[in-house]
This record gives C-alpha cells, structure tokens and sequence, in this order.
C-alpha cells in the first residue's frame, strides 16, 4: 500500500476508520463504541460531542498507522449513520441538544395524522411517506424552546456535523445521500421540498444544502487530525455499502447487517414507478456523483444487531452474538418457539410504527439453543420480509444477495436468510467494513486512485456462498408459519 483513503464510517452504536489502500483492502480497524440512550420508549438520543470525540479518536489512530507504515493519505472519505439530526451552535460548536437517532419515533402518531394530506406528494417527489420520524420537525420543536440567536443555530445529520468540524469550520453542508433519508429531499431536483419543510414549522434557510456525495468538503483541519487531505466523499452508510458489495448494476442486490439491516438494490437512472406500493420499501439516491443521480430501491429492519444486543448486554441471556449464533447452529429451524424482533416497531411487510417484539412457544423444555435458534431464525425472517417486498417492487428479478456487516459473520443467520428467501446469499470478504470501503472508492475514484467504482470494487475478494436448503415447499409452508406469528404478536 503507497497511498490510501483514510476512511471513517460512524455508526449507530459505534464509529471506526482505516486507511483503504490502491488495492482495494483496507489496513487495520479501530474502533469504538458510541453510548446509545432511550429517556423514553419511542425516544433514541446519543451525545453529538462524544460521537464526534470519538470519531477523531479512531480517525487520529489510522493516520498514525498510515505514518508508521509509509502510506500517504491522499484524501479522506466519511460515511455515516443516516436521519440522526443534531442541532449546534455556531460559536460554541457544540450541541444545543441530544442528537435524535433514525431510530427515533416520538412523533409518530403527530406524523400519521401528515399522512393523508402528504403521502401521495412526498411519494412522487421524494421517493418515501411521511414515516414515523422527521428530523425537520424534531428541529422545529427545539427552535421553539432554545434561547439561542437563529443565527447562531445550525442544524443537519451527522455528516454535517463532522465536515463541518474536520474542515475547520468552514463547510456546511449535507451530501444527497444523507439528505434522502432526512425526508424532504426531491429526487430528481436535487433541492429541499419547501411545502414539506413549511408544513413541519421547519426554517427552510437553515436547512444544509445538499451536495454530492463526491462534492466540495473542503480540507481536514491539520488541527484536529494532524494532516491536511481534501475531504473527497461523503455518504450514509446502505449507500456506500451498495458499492463496496458491487451493486452498481441495476437490479443487484446487497443486504447490510447492522444495527439494523438494510436491503437495497440499484434501480437505474429513473426511480422506479412501483415505489409506494409496499410499506417501507423506499427510493433513494444510490449515489450522486458530478452531478447525476443514480437510485435505488431500499427497505430495512430496524432492531436485528440491536436486537442481540439487547439480548445479551442488556438482558445478558447470552455473552455475545457470537455465542447466539454459535448455539442456534446447533438446532434446525423449527416451528415451535419463535422471536419477533419489532423491539423499535415494523415498517415491512405493514407500518406498524407501535409493534413491539414478541417471544412465544417456551416451554420447560426449551433450553438455550432453542431460544438461539429463534433468536437467529427470526431476524432471518424480518429480513426475509424485507427482501420479499424489495423484489415485489422492482421490475427485474433479484437472482442472489452480496451481504455485509457485522452480523454477516453468522453463518447460522446466512443460511437461514438462504433458506427463507429461496436466493444465493454472497458474504463478502472483509465484510464489516463495507460501509467504510465503498465511501473510500467514491473518494478514491475522484481523486485518481482507481479509474472507476467498477475497478475498485474488482479487487473484492470473495468468502462464501450460502445455498439454499430448504425445499420450496417446506420454504413457503415456513414462511406462511411466520406471517401467522407476526400477525398474533401485532394484533
């Protein structure tokens, strides 16, 4: 490695960096995590300060190793967790509040009530409903209640905050991939829907502008990492993971296993007319580059890694996801205990924004590899919900999936994705930097390092195949099993 993108990827629950080299790979990881808080039910919030102290942190320890190994950083590359809002002022830079997480559906109820006035607009020109959460109107109740100066305050998602921090104070912006998920965001003019952001009692002026996702960010402040490298690519993280796992042809398929899991497929240079058809399948800008759109198709589950969190630090049933999916490889998939993990609501197949998540069929003689095994199987399924509706809606079959993310290690998981979707499932080598790399290609095609996306994704190597194993019939007769489950645990 001679040269390399130093790349940062933060996180709902954790944010790292690495140097991603000319070959594609990238070197050592650091990492840390980021405190995740809920003062209420429907309420998540984290500290913009401590994500941001600790995304320097990392940031700072992958240019020393770039320094210690002879490896010149010839720019920076950002991608980041998507819809979490932060509001700071100007003068101080620090937050005025806690920032607001995606997962965040205080307002939903006030939003359903948007809903029938709105969903048809906000369909057509922005690719997603109302939802459960808004960040704009979040923003526009704490405006209501800060005794700060308007013009001091500045607002946006947490790519905002950290360009404007890394360089120096001097951009404020939001790139376009990170602007679709804010809601609001018109897809085809590349601008703000005014009337949305009116109907929300939302500033329009103070709303970031939107940019391309390999715009202008300015330069890193030698002051905070020690170097001075053009910021050259800036993304929410499903998207840059569409590019890492080589979904840059229409009609691929990538799913990320994270906090929550994210499927997505490239739709083309039009948005696909079925988008509205499905709850929670949603058109997005895949990428923005020199000023054109390419879409995508997306829908996800919210709770999956949270979910084994939860399980294990919170509730601690188990030591780690490694040790669920451990014990439930040694169970088959069964009919008799089951996990739904609407631990933060349902967006798919229905929008069921109040669902919680639901353990059934224990008995005394269940025992931990049972419960495992539950735990495995039915995050595989809310996914497989996902997949279902995602194919539903595009107008082009989807053959296999690339998956990445942390929770792509499993191999009980991946077969059972396999097996309850009926397609290949690809894990990518080096999987759970996938965010992280794909922002780096982005980067690193602008700035010379490969010729095009295409020639950077090459250099992917690959893991493992997961077939399917189950037998079509006893496919669907398992899939209609969990239909009558999920709808028990909403009714």
């Amino acid at each position: 490695m001679r040269r390399g993108i130093l790349a940062v990827d933060e996180g709902s629950t954790g944010t790292r960096a690495a140097v991603v080299g000319e070959d594609g790979r990238s070197g050592p990881s650091f990492y840390t995590s980021i405190d995740v808080s809920h003062p209420e039910p429907a309420q998540v919030e984290q500290d913009a300060m401590q994500l941001l102290d600790r995304t320097l942190d990392v940031a700072r320890q992958a240019v020393a190793w770039a320094a210690e190994n002879g490896v010149e950083i010839a720019g920076m590359s950002i991608c980041t967790q998507r819809a979490t809002a932060v509001l700071w002022d100007r003068e101080t830079g620090r937050p005025l509040a806690p920032a607001v997480v995606w997962q965040d559906s205080r307002y939903a109820a006030e939003l359903a009530q948007l809903a029938p006035e709105w969903d048809r607009h906000l369909w057509q020109a922005t690719g997603r409903p109302v939802g459960t959460r808004a960040p704009f109107l979040w923003a526009a109740r704490q405006l209501e209640r800060l005794d700060v100066p308007a013009e001091r305050v500045l607002f946006g998602s947490v790519d905002t905050w950290l360009v404007w921090h890394l360089s120096g104070r001097e951009r404020f912006t939001i790139s376009a991939t990170n602007a679709v998920a804010f809601g609001g965001y018109r897809l085809r003019e590349h601008a703000w829907d005014q009337e949305w952001l009116a109907a929300l009692g939302f500033p329009a002026e103070l709303a970031p502008p939107p940019q391309d996702d390999d715009g202008d960010y300015g330069y890193t402040d030698p002051e905070l990492l020690g170097i001075r490298v053009p910021i050259a690519a800036v993304m929410g993280d499903q998207h840059a993971s569409l590019i890492a796992l080589g979904a840059l042809s229409p009609g691929q398929g990538t799913c990320v296993h994270g906090t929550g899991t994210f499927v997505g497929a490239l739709a083309g240079d039009e948005p696909p007319e079925a988008v509205g058809g499905l709850d929670g399948v949603l058109c997005l800008v895949a990428w923005r580059s020199r000023g054109h759109s390419r879409f995508s198709l997306e829908a996800y589950t919210s709770t999956t890694g949270s979910a084994l969190r939860w399980l294990t630090e919170d509730l601690g049933l188990f030591t780690s996801a490694a040790e669920v999916s451990a014990l439930a490889a040694t169970q088959p998939s069964g009919e008799a205990t089951w996990f739904v993990p609407t631990l933060a609501g349902l967006r798919t197949p229905v929008l069921r924004p109040e669902a919680r998540g639901v353990l059934a069929g224990l008995s005394l003689a269940t025992t931990r590899e049972v419960l495992a095994r539950a735990v495995i199987d039915g995050i595989a399924h809310a996914v497989s919900d996902t997949v279902d509706a995602l194919r539903t809606t595009m107008d082009r079959p989807m053959t296999h999936l690339r998956v990445g993310g942390g929770l792509a290690a499993s191999d009980a998981l991946l077969q059972s994705q396999a097996d309850f979707t009926g397609l290949t499932i690809e894990r990518v080598a080096d999987s759970a930097t996938a965010s992280l790399r794909g922002a780096a290609y982005l980067a690193g095609t602008r700035l010379g390092l490969w010729p095009s996306l295409a020639d950077a994704v090459a250099h992917r190597p690959p893991d493992r195949i997961f077939e399917p194993g189950l037998a079509e019939t006893d496919r669907l007769k398992l899939r209609a099993r969990w239909q009558d489950v999920l709808a028990v645990s909403l009714s």
